[in-house]
């Protein structure tokens, strides 16, 4: 995709998380974590575990400078101040579960904007696609012409998740808590690692932390373990996302202020 928008960006194929210490001060017992890109890797810990820490050590390229005394490699070598600080050239875009847009522009405006600032040759083509994308994963389809003001917190996430994985020549995505976003989850996956992202989502959710390539645990603001998700979890994520077809219908009947008919056979 760099090369359609015609952006000239460092190719970064991996980050590598080197240990540091929990909050009380112990040392993390592990040797090295490496992502590559393509890979998508779940966070998961109670709730304040340390999860967004550990996402803020990624976004920030920590370099044994934060609380946690990580360090941050990428394409196994330390950043500099200036892939750091760099606010016009980020590694890393982050996607939050709270989203809100406070300019005064329609969601075709918008994405003209961030097109423009990136030099796109074909603008139309661009925004058309994003917008086709980001439609894909609303629950509630949207307008070109729909002023970014009006979109409900789910239609946000939905095009700012495909502005990114579209868009944003960040190589990173951080995403901290997006299943309770109002979008197609496994859909807004498929498109980031489709464009070749690193992605590391903190996450509650089993089946978006069975979707990760692997999962970090993290405990008392430490990474308490690694694991790789295994034959079986991928056969228990199958079943997960079988129950989530059925929830989501429902939801849909809701929406249509249909009754609800709960019949698993019709439903799946």
């Amino acid at each position: 995709m760099i090369d359609i928008l015609g952006l000239d960006s460092s190719i970064v194929e991996e980050i590598t998380i080197l240990p540091g210490i929990n909050k009380f001060g112990e040392e993390e017992k592990f040797d090295k974590i490496v992502i590559k890109k393509g890979e998508i890797v779940s966070i998961v810990g109670p709730t304040g575990s340390g999860k967004s820490r550990f996402l803020a050590d990624i976004e920030w390229g920590a370099q044994n400078d934060t609380p946690t005394k990580r360090t941050i490699l990428v394409n196994g070598e330390p950043l500099d101040k200036k892939s750091r600080f760099s606010s016009s050239n980020s590694l890393v875009a982050q996607l939050s579960q709270n989203m809100n847009f406070i300019m005064d522009l329609s969601v075709y405006e918008f994405l003209e904007m961030h097109a423009k600032s990136r030099m796109v040759e074909n603008i139309e083509l661009i925004v058309e696609k994003i917008f086709k994308k980001a439609n894909e994963l609303a629950g509630e389809k949207f307008e070109m012409s729909t002023p970014v003001t009006s979109l409900s917190g789910g239609q946000s996430r939905a095009l700012m998740i495909a502005d990114t994985a579209i868009l944003s020549t960040s190589p990173i995505v951080l995403i901290d808590e997006i299943e309770n976003a109002g979008i197609d989850r496994e859909k807004a996956l498929e498109l980031l690692v489709g464009e070749e992202k690193i992605v590391l989502m903190a996450t509650h959710d089993p089946l978006l932390a069975l979707m990760g390539d692997k999962r970090i645990i993290i405990k008392n603001g430490g990474i308490y373990k690694i694991m790789e998700v295994s034959e079986d979890e991928k056969a228990i994520l199958g079943d997960l996302s079988k129950l989530d077809t059925i929830v989501q219908k429902l939801r849909d009947q809701l929406r249509a202020g249909d009754e609800l008919k709960f019949k698993i056979n019709e439903l799946l």
